[in-house]
């Protein structure tokens, strides 16, 4: 009877030990079940392993035991090796990015966002439990970087007062809680992510005005030379695109974060410079792309010309040829100058892909020691490229070459300058500070440091801050950012480096989010007619063939 009742207690404890490991997996809600069971197991096969202690020596002490044993403490040592290596990975939390594009590794302008959170940032995925994967892969990353970001997921279907509380309406919201406000976007892409994050930090949209009026690049025109594709990308990126004839305007709206005067085909008139002037002397901040012309232009344009001299930045009437080989790689010509090296600038920093403007002309510093402007140069053409001054015979012609005597300049040709000037907080409002037509400042403003806070400075001239920066960019190309241009390696990236260093948005200059890369396989007709021959009949034929000479060898 009591043998019976020891072998009994030995079938229930493996019985149990079984079971619980096996709920695990199947039911992993009923936890604390599952505990028990496994511990009541251990300890009935602990009394029947007590029980029979005479049978257990008597069995360890025969040869094939002893090996038998030997083999079995080699198995627990390599799983107790395998486990604590787990534990250990575990702990660390190191995942490894093997996509092509790497998708789940975060940008430098999200890691930079994230580090510099003052505070704790809540992130809540609203959506049904068995979709959470779908952005759990890219949502530890953020907390992977810093402490302060917390990401809860909750069911809306089991949690629907929750989803009240957060007026949620659609599955797949994820809500970003910053300092008391709250931002809600329904994607799982970073940008998309990063963005809403920015909006939450922000508590509101930066304004962009697109000016019109001289025959400039259509911010809503979907056309090869539209910007519809880059006033997305700037949407993206946490701006309101609007257009304004400045024409019609005595000053520049209050709301203005930044005005982009993109490729003007005729000069502006002296009340829209007059304009521009009181809103650059009031800490504006202002995007000139200036296209080369067909032909000198002596006389075109002169009211933007003597604008940007007072600024410190001088048009070159000329077009950048690239004589290196560079552009071939693009698919383009030596009328497109390709950049592949950039001079130190916040604009670039970190920015290593190249960019390709389409008919760009010369853009140079001309600092006076007399004023308080800060010019320099961000982007330049590779040393092979040169300013070519015969408009008339490149035109003409693609044949040109690098004539120094000619009046040409080798490269590298600067094509892009970055003015800064700061301006009190007190000058802004009496409005004193002029400039006079040689670019020298009547009342020198006191210097002030470079405003790289995170996401304090709005960029709007009548901000709170104590200090402003005047800021203005020109490039001599206009093309660069057109729709058909956008395709081209890191032209997009640019374009939005420098409206976030325009708006005092350091912190978001880098490159964004990789897109994924499209890596179909696209064969001609002729192709898949080699490949079905080869794969139908030639390689067959040759297994068959070698498998009938071995059979007729092995009859010989």
């Amino acid at each position: 009877m009591l043998r019976i009742v020891i072998t009994t207690l030995g079938w229930l404890g493996a019985s149990l030990v079984f079971i619980a490991a096996a709920g695990r997996f199947l039911r992993a809600d009923l936890q604390d079940v599952w505990f028990w069971c496994s511990v009541a197991g251990f300890i009935c096969l602990f009394l029947y392993m007590l029980s029979q202690w005479r049978d257990i020596i008597k069995l360890f002490s025969t040869r094939q035991t002893r090996y038998g044993s030997l083999a079995l403490s080699s198995i627990v040592l390599v799983l107790g090796i395998l486990t604590a290596i787990n534990y250990i990975a575990s702990r660390q939390n190191r995942r490894w990015d093997l996509t092509a594009a790497k998708q789940f590794t975060l940008s430098d302008q999200t890691i930079r966002i994230l580090e510099t959170l003052e505070g704790p940032a809540k992130i809540l995925v609203f959506d049904r439990e068995n979709d959470f994967d779908r952005l759990r892969m890219r949502l530890v990353e953020y907390e992977n970087v810093t402490d302060h970001v917390s990401v809860d997921y909750i069911d809306i279907d089991k949690q629907p007062s929750r989803a009240r509380q957060y007026q949620i309406q659609t599955y797949g919201t994820v809500v970003f809680e910053y300092q008391d406000r709250v931002e809600r976007v329904v994607a799982n892409t970073e940008q998309d992510l990063t963005n809403a994050l920015i909006k939450a930090i922000e508590g509101t949209e930066r304004t962009v005005y697109f000016v019109q009026g001289h025959d400039e690049k259509n911010v809503r025109s979907a056309e090869r030379d539209g910007y519809n594709t880059i006033g997305n990308a700037l949407e993206l990126d946490n701006f309101f695109v609007e257009t304004l004839v400045l024409a019609q305007q005595t000053e520049v709206p209050a709301d203005a974060s930044m005005l982009i005067i993109a490729g003007p085909r005729t000069d502006l008139l002296e009340s829209e410079i007059e304009t521009l002037q009181q809103y650059l002397e009031r800490g504006g901040k202002v995007l000139f792309l200036v296209d080369p012309s067909a032909e000198l232009e002596s006389v075109q344009k002169v009211n933007i010309r003597n604008l940007l001299r007072r600024w410190g930045v001088t048009l070159g009437d000329d077009i950048v040829v690239d004589g290196s080989a560079m552009g071939q790689l693009l698919g383009t010509d030596a009328s497109v100058p390709v950049a592949a090296d950039y001079p130190s600038h916040p604009i670039t920093d970190r920015f290593n892909v190249l960019t390709a403007f389409p008919l760009a002309r010369s853009v140079e510093p001309t600092p006076n020691e007399t004023s308080n402007l800060i010019t320099e140069a961000f982007l330049q053409t590779g040393s092979q490229s040169w300013a070519e001054t015969d408009i008339a015979r490149l035109t003409q012609t693609s044949e040109v070459e690098l004539q120094e005597n000619q009046g040409d300049r080798p490269g590298p040709v600067t094509i892009g300058v970055a003015v800064t000037s700061a301006i009190s907080r007190s000058t802004t409002e009496t409005g004193n500070v002029t400039l006079s037509e040689q670019g020298e400042s009547t009342v020198a403003p006191e210097p002030t440091s470079d405003a790289s806070t995170l996401l304090e400075s709005a960029a709007n001239p009548s901000g709170d801050g104590q200090n402003i920066e005047t800021r203005l960019v020109v490039v001599g190309d206009s093309d660069f950012a057109a729709n058909y241009s956008l395709g081209i390696q890191g032209n997009r990236d640019l374009f939005l480096n420098i409206a976030n260093w325009l708006t005092q948005q350091e912190n978001l200059v880098a490159i964004r989010p990789r897109e994924p890369e499209d890596r179909r396989i696209t064969l001609t007709a002729d192709q898949q007619l080699r490949i079905f021959w080869l794969s139908v009949f030639m390689i067959p034929g040759v297994i068959l063939g070698t498998g009938i000479y071995t059979w007729w060898l092995g009859r010989q």
